[in-house]
């Protein structure tokens, strides 16, 4: 029974990170439901998300090949505070960190459904000069940087933080950011489960029937989500933030 529940979250798990992000919310909380305590089902989860994360960014890898030019920035920065962002976990409780990440999810849905927005403001004062746009460059690194320790800390929700950061950074195709941020997610999560399993901090039983659910769904999701029209994934994936910020502030601020 319980490798049943494991297996059918990760199915599930996976297919959400692929398509617009959240899938630990299916997965976290069914480490916890067949007994995996927090701190080790949260470093467990991250675990089981990394396959689904790389198999997810192959099945986008035509579209990341159109904005190559992003990868080395964005994986030196999410291979350093990555690690960052792991090291917290292993010194800091969940329960502390619970009560902001609700506010991260309102920041991120409000960088997701204005980001381009933003994005059009700034170029527009900013215009071509060289110093203006490696001073944008630098901002959007150092947001990202922050993000990648988020995820190392707690990967839950990373997905949509990072939809939001690439429309923040002026993409507009769901398919290549979909993309990008499940490489960004992969790189996050390789350093950051050498980090616990350094630490002896991962359940590998639990984890790995998890995990081969998370890589099946992902991949398959991937190759299905070019049938998907593009404003369909991002209205879903609006609708899914605004459920995901409502039941953290639930469950940090008005739970019990």
């Amino acid at each position: 029974m319980n490798e049943a529940l494991l297996l059918a979250a990760g199915l599930l798990g996976g297919a959400l990170n692929t398509l617009a992000g959240g899938g630990s919310f299916v997965v976290f909380p069914a480490l916890l439901a067949v007994g995996v305590p927090p701190v080790l089902a949260n470093a467990t989860n991250t675990y089981a998300a990394l396959p689904g994360y790389i198999s997810g960014a192959l099945g986008f890898r035509e579209d990341i090949r159109r904005h190559a030019a992003r990868l080395l920035p964005y994986t030196l920065v999410a291979l350093v505070f990555g690690y960052v962002g792991a090291e917290l976990l292993l010194h800091v409780s969940n329960e502390a960190f619970g009560r902001i990440v609700p506010w991260l999810m309102l920041f991120a849905l409000g960088l997701f459904v204005f980001g381009g927005r933003i994005n059009r403001f700034v170029a527009a004062r900013s215009g071509a000069a060289r110093h203006a746009r490696f001073a944008g460059a630098v901002l959007l690194l150092a947001l990202l940087a922050g993000l990648s320790i988020y995820c190392g800390f707690f990967n839950a929700g990373l997905g949509i933080l990072l939809l939001a950061f690439l429309a923040l950074a002026g993409m507009t195709d769901i398919h290549a950011m979909n993309g990008l941020k499940l490489w960004i997610s992969a790189v996050i999560a390789v350093i950051a489960v050498l980090r616990f399993a350094a630490a002896g901090s991962i359940d590998w039983y639990s984890g790995s029937i998890a995990l081969v659910g998370v890589t099946i769904g992902a991949y398959v999701a991937a190759r299905l989500a070019h049938r998907v029209p593009t404003r369909l994934i991002r209205a879903l994936v609006i609708v899914y933030t605004i459920g995901l910020t409502i039941w953290f502030f639930r469950a940090a601020y008005f739970a019990g």
